[in-house]
């Protein structure tokens, strides 16, 4: 348990949570939202501070980064509690459980395992990572020290001024871009829309390498005109170089009663997105020539992947072989 950053005192005993939009007012003894940031005697406390429910060793295409050091691996590690409430969740255990105590992980034994495993980088993952952001700090600048790099996987609802910090120890981030409407944000996930897209704004204006997934579900966010607008904004405030990861939806929590995604609805949206962007990508599901990577100006194949692993990698000092056209990324 660590006292917790942005929050303020309303009284002596009521605090208001401010790291990300709901803005929980907490009272004595309770939890805001997200069930990890607790008002003991008047102070907020982050309860997952050094408490890892999940540590193991993924590729970084899992995350999924497609752009950034390929065939490496990260340590994940996540805690219990989330902002958001998705019906959807496939982490829903993690995520919405209430706080309870597991075995204490140092920030410096969570950076020498990384370490141990032979990791390039650690991922703050599983559930939302900015939750515990006391902790994702204490073991990036750690990390950083190591010459180990830092990855968040988040959903992007965080305050401005948090985000503003957090982007000095993070390299790359993986933003789950949930739909493109308010009403799907507020009605499947219990948040909003506007301050996701201000998140990405800031991932790209910091210089953190930051690449796009959004989960499509059969009749809640797979309207084509709504994944055009999505494409359009992001080539327009992110660039057409921001690799999007379109992932096939799965029966799951709360949401068990729809179907799998159709192929085919993936294909059209990559379709759509191929006019706005370069590199778009479907995940959660094996298909041909899908998860490569190609050169945009001259087509040639520079990344052949299958699942999570790396069968050919052609970039050379970031750069097509062929056309020598300049391939956006982290590539070592």
């Amino acid at each position: 348990m660590k006292v917790a950053k942005f929050w303020k005192s309303l009284d002596k005993e009521k605090v208001q949570c401010v790291l990300c939009p709901k803005e929980c007012l907490i009272l004595p003894d309770k939890t805001g939202f997200c069930a990890v940031r607790k008002n003991i005697g008047g102070k907020l406390y982050s309860l997952a501070y050094e408490q890892p429910l999940s540590l193991a060793v993924d590729p970084v295409e899992k995350k999924p980064l497609f752009h950034f050091m390929p065939g490496t691996n990260v340590l994940s590690f996540g805690t219990v509690g989330c902002n958001l409430s998705c019906k959807f969740c496939q982490n829903y255990e993690m995520a919405r459980s209430a706080y309870f105590e597991v075995e204490k992980v140092s920030a410096k034994n969570v950076a020498e395992e990384a370490i141990r495993r032979k990791c390039s980088s650690i991922a703050y993952t599983y559930n939302e990572p900015t939750v515990f952001f006391e902790y994702v700090e204490a073991v990036s600048r750690l990390a950083h020290k190591k010459e180990l790099k830092n990855i968040l996987v988040t959903n992007g609802y965080t305050q401005e001024k948090p985000l503003r910090e957090i982007v000095n120890f993070i390299d790359a981030a993986n933003v789950d871009l949930k739909g493109f409407t308010e009403d799907f944000y507020k009605k499947i996930c219990l948040a909003t829309l506007k301050p996701v897209l201000n998140s990405l704004k800031i991932y790209k204006e910091a210089g953190v390498w930051a690449e796009v997934t959004n989960l499509v579900i059969p009749t809640l966010n797979d309207n084509f005109e709504k994944i055009e607008e999505m494409c359009a904004w992001l080539r327009e405030n992110l660039g057409r170089e921001t690799p999007l990861h379109f992932s096939r939806f799965f029966p799951s929590y709360q949401l068990g009663n729809l179907p799998v995604t159709p192929l085919e609805t993936l294909e059209k949206a990559k379709k759509i997105a191929d006019k706005y962007l370069d590199f778009v990508y479907i995940g959660n599901i094996i298909t041909e020539k899908c998860e490569n990577t190609y050169c945009p100006k001259c087509k040639k194949l520079l990344v052949a992947r299958s699942g999570f692993g790396i069968i050919i990698n052609n970039i050379r000092r970031g750069k097509c072989p062929k056309c020598s056209h300049l391939i956006p990324g982290v590539w070592s």
